[in-house]
């Protein structure tokens, strides 16, 4: 086994988080965690470029260097270029420890590039030798359906001897100044007040994540009874959208839509003013739970003991009668449908509503 990482020789550290908005988000908790352990060490992020609202202005990263996928269309000369000047940029920090808490193979690459003198990575399995002599430590990389995201990356600061304080492991994401007054403003417009609303988020980038539109319409005409304005939003993309529309075709009742038209930190601005958040298993869930917003979370083949809401008042919603979820899978038999979310009753998603709106 190999010997703790002492917290005092540590000066510059650099964290590699290499996935998609709601992995990186989760990722939080490993840069606050790593600070107080040391105070005196700057902790730096490499994210690709789209993700880098999850990170910015975090408060115990010094800085964020991203990687644009659209490199690679740009042709080798301009990506070899862009490649080459984030490598240099890296090299001129002199990590003492590299923490990689993924397994993209850039983080082997890099670490024998930068030659910080302490690095950790995860096992592989069926990776041979130059993945595993590449790190001086190493953490178990499957996850684990018994644990939440955010305690098995920190499994990669355990392997090096950091103690870590799930209570203290909070989430943070900042939306900032600009994101803040933009969002202040649309409430002024649509008449929202601060914690007077529900916010929903029916919508992910994956369909078999998504529950029937009609039972996010029909959710909507029963919360309305609690004569808080409800708050319909996605992102910019067309079947996004056209989920919200469908949502509103369904609804009898009046809401305010907002799908498309917020950027990431405008979301999490807006969210932290909500009363009441409700969203499937996405980096928007994630995002509400880091703002401190109560969560309504519905599931339906992903693992909610994985990714449910962390560190936040919430309810998880889940089918009671599909025993084969979590199953992982993209929709039944690779149809991208999940039964498990096509049937989970109105009632049932309402029951945890209330619940949450009465606390």
């Amino acid at each position: 086994m190999a010997s703790a990482v002492p917290p005092a020789a540590l000066s510059r550290a650099l964290v590699i988080k290499l996935r998609h908005h709601g992995d990186v988000l989760l990722s939080a908790p490993v840069f606050s965690t790593l600070k107080r352990a040391a105070p005196q060490c700057e902790i730096d992020a490499l994210i690709y470029a789209d993700t880098a609202p999850m990170l910015s202005g975090h408060p115990d990263i010094a800085n964020l260097f991203a990687i644009d996928r659209n490199w690679k269309k740009q042709g080798v000369g301009p990506q070899a270029a862009a490649e080459w000047n984030l490598l240099s940029q890296l090299r001129r920090r002199r990590y003492d420890l590299v923490v990689h808490l993924s397994v993209h193979p850039r983080g082997a690459w890099l670490v024998r590039l930068l030659r910080p003198r302490w690095s950790v990575g995860p096992k592989k399995r069926d990776a041979g030798a130059f993945w595993h002599r590449s790190f001086t430590h190493l953490y178990a990389a499957q996850s684990d359906p018994q644990r939440h995201t955010v305690d098995v990356n920190l499994d990669a600061l355990r392997a090096i001897g950091v103690d870590v304080d799930l209570d203290a492991a909070n989430v943070v994401l900042v939306p900032g100044v600009e994101a803040e007054a933009r969002v202040d403003a649309l409430m002024a417009q649509h008449g929202l007040a601060p914690r007077g609303f529900i916010h929903l988020h029916p919508a992910s980038r994956w369909a078999f994540k998504c529950w029937p539109a009609e039972r996010v319409g029909a959710l909507c005409d029963a919360l309305a009874r609690h004569r808080l304005p409800l708050v319909l939003t996605c992102a910019p993309e067309a079947k996004e959208r056209e989920l919200v529309a469908a949502v509103r075709a369904a609804a009898h009742v009046p809401v305010v839509d907002l799908s498309g038209a917020l950027n990431l930190k405008e979301l999490a601005a807006l969210t932290a003013r909500a009363r009441l958040f409700v969203g499937v298993d996405s980096a928007p869930m994630h995002m509400a739970a880091a703002m401190g917003t109560p969560v309504v979370a519905i599931f339906g083949p992903s693992g909610d003991r994985e990714w449910g809401p962390w560190h936040t008042a919430s309810c998880v919603v889940a089918s009671l009668t599909h025993d084969c979820r979590p199953c992982g899978q993209d929709g039944c038999n690779g149809s991208k449908i999940s039964e498990c979310l096509t049937t989970l009753p109105v009632a049932q998603v309402l029951a945890a509503c209330e619940e949450l709106l009465a606390a």
